[in-house]
């Protein structure tokens, strides 16, 4: 369970004011001292993060956070890091002072109503008891009965854990966190073909995340896998038995997959399978019809959610480019974005080209989502671009009907304003 990815667990904010007792509250969950508490103001610096495993939940990642009012020299920056924290959030975690109710917490409440993220209060009683006035307020105001606990007593660990994920599992259900990858497009028993590459980016002596998903969850569905290098994936496929019910393959050689694979297949990418784990397919689908409506010179945000040493052929930085200017026909303005935020002003842009965030979770992905719809600004992932440039999205996009629709009807949208 600790090998879990970070991107791959449920991420729980630990938020409020300062000295509320967030600290306290985060290492009573991780039983343990794993953050450092104290009286003084602004202890929490930086966002903490302890991986553990919640029952029945599962692998989940906790992460204690800067006070929201914090008014010290760096509070803006704490503050800020926080706010990033909350935008990769599955749950917030609220820690309330008794009789402490007012904009600071008003201000936590949307936010995580902005964002459509539950709240789950939790008054700690540390110092004193909180009044049933109180405990009718913060009730009112988040839509939940607050949990109520001091969290400095680790004698109080266990019934607060059941209480808490009893409160999560309420509030997360399975398909917001968990989405399938791809074992409800198979029936049980059937065969499912994997076109996987190794290339000069993939990690020494493992497989990619989404490939290693892609095994799990075939797996997982009782399925056989058969898993072939590009340049020996002819001849294994002419060795088959019986046809398969799913073809995948990295979206880089896409174009061997499809020459290969009988078409009445159903055949698609990683990078396609990553964009229904990681975020909404149906937007990002829509998102890559604006494709067609890039003309030379127009401005084109890469947007990749890690920094890597970039290969000689990156895909981001040069694959991408070259298919998108080849595309249009003529020279674009790309601006080339790697880490856990976005530019300032995302408007300035015709089009979002985003990785397909095996380093976020599906929350943070959802939320720069959010943010370029505020901007208008479709966004798509790096193996629609690919598939779109190389004419190959349909056929990519059919296991998916609800994507396709969405990517025929925005572009019949495009077309009709021309």
């Amino acid at each position: 369970m600790q090998s879990t990815p970070k991107s791959m667990r449920m991420q729980l904010a630990i938020c409020g004011r300062v000295n509320a007792g967030k600290s306290t509250l985060f290492n009573l969950i991780a039983g343990q001292e794993s953050a450092i508490t104290s009286p003084e103001r602004g202890t929490t610096t930086d966002v903490v993060e302890k991986a553990m495993e919640l029952r029945p939940l599962g692998a989940v990642c906790l992460l204690d956070t800067a006070g929201m009012d914090d008014d010290t020299v760096i509070g803006k920056k704490r503050r800020q890091k926080t706010l990033a924290a909350v935008d990769r959030a599955d749950a917030v975690i609220m820690v309330l002072t008794p009789e402490l109710w007012d904009e600071t917490e008003i201000h936590l409440l949307q936010m995580a109503n902005d964002r459509s993220i539950p709240i789950v209060p939790v008054i700690n009683q540390y110092e004193k008891a909180a009044s049933k006035e109180f405990s009718e307020l913060v009730k009112s105001q988040c839509s939940s009965e607050p949990l109520i606990v001091n969290a400095a007593a680790r004698n109080q660990r266990s019934l607060f854990l059941d209480q808490l994920t009893a409160n999560l599992l309420d509030k997360l259900p399975e398909s917001l966190t968990t989405p399938p990858f791809l074992k409800d497009l198979i029936p049980e028993n059937s065969l499912v073909v994997l076109m996987t590459p190794i290339d000069s980016q993939a990690p020494k002596g493992r497989l990619i995340m989404p490939e290693v998903t892609a095994i799990r969850d075939a797996l997982d569905g009782n399925a056989q896998v058969v898993i072939a290098k590009e340049n020996a994936f002819p001849e294994i496929y002419s060795k088959l038995a019986v046809p398969p019910a799913l073809a995948v393959c990295d979206s880089q050689v896409v174009h061997k997959l499809i020459t290969t694979t009988d078409p009445a297949i159903p055949q698609t990418t990683f990078s396609i399978l990553m964009s229904r784990l990681k975020g909404d397919i149906c937007e990002f689908a829509s998102g890559c019809a604006a494709i067609e409506t890039i003309v030379p010179g127009d401005k084109i945000l890469i947007a990749e959610a890690c920094t890597h040493h970039a290969a000689e052929n990156d895909i981001g930085k040069i694959q991408i480019p070259k298919l998108l200017e080849k595309k249009c026909g003529g020279k674009l303005d790309f601006t080339f974005f790697a880490g856990s935020d976005y530019p300032a002003d995302l408007s300035q842009f015709k089009l979002i080209v985003h990785c397909g965030g095996c380093m976020l979770n599906r929350r943070a992905m959802l939320n720069r989502m959010r943010t370029a719809r505020q901007a208008g600004v479709p966004v798509c992932n790096y193996g629609m671009c690919i598939s779109a440039c190389r004419g190959v999205i349909s056929t990519v996009l059919s296991p998916f009907p609800d994507a396709l629709k969405s990517y025929r009807d925005t572009l019949d949208n495009y077309k009709a304003k021309m």
